[in-house]
């Protein structure tokens, strides 16, 4: 699909909800679509990885790190993974990590920043639950657009 989110703005402004700009590029793919999975954890990818290791099926995983900047949630194992997978992106609302090697992965990521140390690994945390960053709440199974211009989420499909 192509399209740019200020256009999608542009078209459906009453049917779009634009994120506070926060995030920056990380992957390969800096254009990215697709219906939104949601995970929340503090400090912990366990529930990052299981969600990843399913098939994507075109769908962007959001992930609710709490905005901490402690440690990354994703480094380039599981960006590789989530590209195998079928995945179309993902959303971090904390850090990442290997962002070099990440940039040449074929998925889009947008994540707040970068942190070399790893996470926990607890298994805590919650999957496919609204969750809210950015002054917007990302509900599963609602649609999210991601560009260079920045991100937004409608409750339809705008293709």
């Amino acid at each position: 699909m192509s399209f740019a989110t200020a256009d999608l703005h542009d078209q459906h402004e009453h049917r779009v909800l634009v994120l506070t700009p926060m995030l920056s590029d990380y992957g390969g793919k800096r254009r990215f679509s697709g219906p939104i999975a949601t995970v929340k954890v503090f400090e912990d990818n366990s529930l990052v990885r299981a969600a990843l290791e399913e098939p994507g099926a075109g769908k962007v995983l959001v992930v609710d790190g709490g905005g901490s900047l402690r440690c990354a949630l994703l480094g380039d194992k599981l960006a590789e993974l989530a590209s195998r997978n079928g995945w179309a992106g993902l959303v971090v609302y904390g850090c990442i990590r290997d962002a070099a090697a990440i940039a040449t992965i074929p998925i889009g990521l947008k994540a707040v920043n970068t942190n070399p140390r790893k996470s926990v690994k607890q298994g805590a945390g919650d999957r496919d639950i609204p969750v809210r960053f950015a002054g917007v709440t990302f509900t599963p199974g609602w649609f999210l657009y991601a560009d260079e211009d920045g991100v937004l989420i409608s409750e339809q499909s705008l293709a």
